[in-house]
């Protein structure tokens, strides 16, 4: 267990993700540096807003030092991953070593490809498509410099996010802001098969609890999601709690392709819609064993991401 002394570092603070994490931190009473890049953030009072660079493997040893924990919150556009996340990976690995500090990554799942039955931390990186060949690429570089001793790791993964500042997501803004305003929300893929979704602040709380703990390290870990729905269900539960009529629409896969040929986010969108044909349940039994499941209930996540985007 790490004691509250210890400096906590967050690599990409102002992202969904690494926001969650400096809040959870500060939760549990840890000494907390965020990193961005303008090293301007809305942070909690006593949280080290520092400006950095993670491109930059000068820059990234700077605002690492000193660090016990650094969690890797960091993304690229969407469009941009195969050719910056492994630089990206790179450098971070750099500067947690040169600080001597533990590096929790956070993860998803598109390296393990079309998945049938349960999708469990141990499945081989099946992935064909670009992005999840780069996500397998990356998460091999991660736990080869962990299994050589340049730095200990730990790989938290969970499926499509939804939360607060969450908005380029399956179950962003493109779902919330229309159920909020009664409008219809398009679905891609099959909306009535099982979709596990993860609200982020539960995989802050799981990247923050691997960070705790010494067993973790040099292992990937898939973090608990409130129970698993239909997309339709779930989508029909936000309707619900803002008070509307659920309207929901599946887009057909023609339209999708077609439009993929002019839109250059929905062309890397189409290389996954596999998730969303398919059941996509995530198996996180190997967590909850460890660590236990403290997983927020749909109606109080869905309450809190709704209560966020009214007031932005």
């Amino acid at each position: 267990m790490t004691n509250n002394h210890e400096l906590h570092v967050v690599l990409g603070a102002s992202g969904a993700l690494g926001n969650a994490v400096v809040q959870e931190l500060i939760v549990r009473g840890k000494r907390v540096r965020a990193v961005n890049r303008s090293g301007v953030a809305n942070l909690p009072k006593g949280v080290e807003l520092v400006k950095g660079d993670v491109t930059n493997s000068t820059s990234v040893c700077q605002v690492c030092q000193g660090a016990t924990v650094v969690y890797h919150c960091v993304n690229a556009p969407y469009t941009k991953w195969p050719t910056l996340l492994a630089p990206l990976m790179e450098g971070i690995i750099t500067g947690a070593a040169s600080a001597g500090a533990n590096l929790v990554y956070g993860d998803n799942l598109y390296m393990y490809g079309p998945v049938s039955g349960k999708i469990s931390p141990d499945l081989p990186y099946s992935a064909t498509g670009r992005k999840g060949k780069t996500r397998a690429t990356i998460a091999k570089t991660l736990m080869e410099a962990h299994q050589s001793g340049k730095v200990r790791a730990a790989i938290a993964r969970a499926s499509d996010f939804f939360g607060p500042m969450v908005l380029n997501s399956m179950v962003g803004e493109m779902v919330f802001r229309p159920a909020l305003e009664g409008k219809t929300v398009d679905v891609l893929g099959n909306p009535d098969v099982p979709h596990t979704y993860t609200y982020i602040k539960d995989f802050a709380k799981g990247l923050v609890t691997l960070g705790e703990h010494e067993e973790a390290l040099g292992q990937i870990w898939h973090i608990p999601s409130a129970e698993t729905l239909t997309t339709r269900q779930f989508i029909e539960l936000i309707f619900q709690k803002a008070e509307k009529s659920p309207k929901i629409r599946a887009v057909p896969k023609t339209i999708v392709a077609l439009l993929a040929l002019v839109n250059p986010m929905l062309r890397e969108i189409q290389e996954m819609l596999y998730e969303f044909e398919e059941p996509f349940v995530v198996d996180s039994s190997k967590y909850e064993k460890t660590f236990g499941n403290q997983t927020t209930s749909h109606d109080r996540a869905i309450g809190e991401t709704l209560a966020w985007f009214r007031m932005h």
